[in-house]
This record gives structure tokens, C-alpha cells and sequence, in this order.
């Protein structure tokens, strides 16, 4: 019984320590994939895994890995050896079937001891921990802006590089971020609604070309002639008026 619960001990520490202890070992955070580990060089390996160059080649996809433990990992994919019996995918360990099985069953065995929130995985708890404690460990290396995910830095730096990979389909317009998008196109949305005609619908670029559509439902005529009593709907009416009736007096 022993033995059994110190390999699920093993398994759970590539995974999360759900509560720091003192008798607990010290466990090291991937700055790229947040896993963490408990063992310095399990830490190294992942990070191997991650920035190295990648010698070994699977001879049934085009992927490539630094380390030949990780291809002998990957290759159980192909060997179906861990496979999902409700949707057919295939896992590289039990461990990571056990974890997939969970968007099935709507397990979610992480739980925040801040706000109570659950997640399905050890990582989004890490990362959703530092909305509470307030940690931002990847900077820009440009202008030093802090965030505290990993892919949050990477989308940012599109600033710096000038990639606008998103597009608004309803102006053209690109963006370096698919926020900005969803901001344009609810800022264009509540411009269309306020330069939008109360009696016909009809959509107008400005507010001031607005006003000047409502009269002809409202029949508003704010131009009056200083000479007579006749007022007018525009002001070229008024101009032309001028010149027509008054022309001498002008």
C-alpha cells in the first residue's frame, strides 16, 4: 500500500503541491509551460524540452524533440496505447489520460483556498494564483511591462514588433491583439447606434449629419431670414433665398 501511494506521490508532483508544508520537498515552476517539479532536474529537462535543439525526429508526424525520452513519450500516441474510450484521442501516459478525461467528466480537482474557484488542471491554478498574489514574473525586455502569464507577454510584444495579425472583416482594419479587435468592433457598433436615425433607421457617419436627416421627419427649420418671416430646413435654402428676394438689401 506503501509503494502505491508513493509512485501517485510522484505522478501528483510533475503536477501541483496543493498546500505548501514544511515537510513537503520544495517544488520548481516551469517559466515556460508552468508545470512544476520537484526535482531540479526534472525542471532542467522540461526546459531542455522547451529551448534545445531537437535531435530526435518521430518517424510517424513531423515532430521533433531534444530529448530521446520525450520521442519515446510522444510515440505512445501512435501506439494507442493511452487512449480516451469516449472521444479516441490518444495521450502519451496514463497521467495525461487522466488529465484529458476531465474536459469529459467536468472534474475540476484544483481548487483556489483564495476564492474557491476550481480548475481541471495544476496550471491554471498557478496561473490564476497570481491574479491574488499579484505576480507577474515574464517582463517585456523592452519596456519592462510585467504580466503574469506567459503568453500574455508574447502577445505583447506584437506591440513592440508591429504585428497586427487580427483583422476587423467589417472595417479592415488589423490590430497586434484580438482584444483590440472585439473593442473596435464594439466602439464601431455603438457608433453605427447613436448615428442612427429614431424615425427610419437610416444609418449616418456623424451626429451632426444626423441632426441634419431628423428634420425632414421633425420639419424643423433653423434658419430663419433676418428681412422676412420665412425660415429653412438648410442653410444653402437660406443662402439662396438671400439672394433671390434680397439681393438689393444685401
Amino acid at each position: 500500500m506503501s509503494q502505491l501511494l508513493e509512485t501517485k506521490s510522484r505522478a501528483d508532483s510533475n503536477d501541483i503541491t496543493e498546500h505548501s508544508q514544511d515537510d513537503k520537498p520544495e517544488t520548481h515552476v516551469s517559466p515556460v509551460c508552468d508545470k512544476r517539479f520537484t526535482n531540479k532536474q526534472h525542471l532542467k529537462a522540461d526546459r531542455q524540452s522547451h529551448i534545445g535543439p531537437k535531435f530526435y525526429s518521430c518517424t510517424q508526424c513531423d515532430k521533433r524533440f531534444s530529448l530521446r525520452n520525450s520521442l519515446s513519450h510522444h510515440m505512445n500516441i501512435h501506439k494507442s496505447k493511452y487512449k480516451c474510450t469516449d472521444c479516441g484521442k490518444c495521450c502519451t501516459s496514463n497521467h495525461d489520460l487522466a488529465k484529458h478525461r476531465r474536459s469529459h467528466t467536468g472534474e475540476k480537482p484544483f481548487e483556489c483556498t483564495v476564492c474557491g474557484k476550481r480548475f481541471m488542471r495544476a496550471q491554471y491554478l498557478v496561473v490564476h494564483s497570481r491574479t491574488h498574489s499579484g505576480e507577474k514574473p515574464y517582463k517585456c525586455h523592452v519596456c519592462d511591462k510585467a504580466f503574469s502569464q506567459y503568453a500574455s507577454r508574447n502577445v505583447h510584444m506584437r506591440v513592440h514588433a508591429g504585428e497586427q495579425p487580427h483583422s476587423s472583416l467589417q472595417s479592415n482594419k488589423s490590430f497586434s491583439q484580438i482584444s483590440y479587435v472585439q473593442k473596435h468592433i464594439s466602439l464601431e457598433e455603438t457608433n453605427k447606434r447613436s448615428c442612427r436615425c429614431p424615425y427610419c433607421r437610416k444609418l449616418c457617419k456623424t451626429n451632426t449629419l444626423l441632426k441634419q436627416h431628423v428634420r425632414i421627419h421633425t420639419g424643423e427649420k433653423p434658419f430663419s431670414c433676418r428681412h422676412c418671416s420665412d425660415c429653412f430646413m438648410w442653410q444653402w435654402q437660406l443662402k439662396q433665398h438671400l439672394l433671390r428676394s434680397h439681393s438689393q438689401g444685401i
